[in-house]
């Protein structure tokens, strides 16, 4: 079963320096239609305007991911860590028994956007963490985060340890990969039995089998033991695709 979640019936948050569109209940947007699916519990789709951005706050037992798709953030926590995001770049800071950061657009002049993206860990505590990485534009499925911290790209079809690779290590039973295709391209993802899919489109057009996938869209998928992935268009397209329990 192939469930769509259109980017313009997503909630939306306007505060002026900050726009966001929340593919799933968040802060005054609330639905119970979708509070979240699995273990994927929030997708914000964030536009930060010039010099602005998210004061020093807390979170705990979270594994919160941000991807830049333009711009950048600047980056501060209570672990001492100081970074730049650029775009491109993946983040993943695990909140573990409790963490504090700040998040800025530091540019006087550029927009910052942004997915942020949470995941609920399977265990609570422990030490928070921090990860950084620029995964690269190869073309096929490239993963992200993953309980083993691995990546595989499947279009060459090789795989490796997280410590060889540098993937992300995910507190959860899940995966996140980065889809890339070619115009006029496909590729057929195997799901497991039991698992379930969530796809959120970034840019360009994708084809799930009969549903098309815009920017900011979104699919839940359940019940299928594979589907074909398609870029009918003339130019390349991106989406994340978050294998879940």
């Amino acid at each position: 079963m192939i469930t769509l979640r259109p980017a313009d019936q997503r909630g939306e948050a306007d505060f002026g320096w900050l726009n966001s569109q929340h593919t799933f209940s968040f802060a005054s947007y609330y639905d119970p239609q979708h509070m979240g699916f699995s273990a994927l519990r929030v997708i914000n789709d964030d536009l930060v305007t010039p010099g602005a951005g998210f004061s020093t706050h807390g979170h705990r037992d979270m594994e919160i991911i941000s991807y830049v798709q333009s711009g950048s953030i600047t980056h501060k926590d209570s672990e001492g860590n100081i970074k730049v995001l650029s775009a491109g770049e993946f983040q993943l800071m695990s909140a573990g028994s409790g963490i504090t950061h700040s998040e800025y657009n530091t540019s006087d002049s550029e927009p910052l956007k942004f997915l942020q993206i949470w995941i609920q860990p399977n265990t609570l505590g422990g030490t928070p963490g921090y990860q950084q990485k620029h995964f690269g534009q190869s073309e096929g499925l490239t993963t992200i985060a993953s309980p083993a911290g691995e990546r595989r790209d499947e279009k060459r079809g090789e795989k490796g340890s997280g410590s060889e690779s540098g993937g992300f290590e995910l507190k959860q039973d899940a995966t996140l990969s980065q889809l890339i295709l070619a115009p006029k391209s496909e590729l057929v993802y195997q799901i497991e039995p039991g698992r379930k899919l969530y796809i959120h489109q970034v840019s360009g057009q994708l084809s799930v089998e009969d549903k098309s996938l815009a920017p900011g869209d979104g699919a839940k998928i359940t019940d299928m033991q594979a589907i074909t992935l398609v870029n009918t268009s003339d130019s390349q397209t991106t989406a994340l695709i978050f294998d879940l329990p």
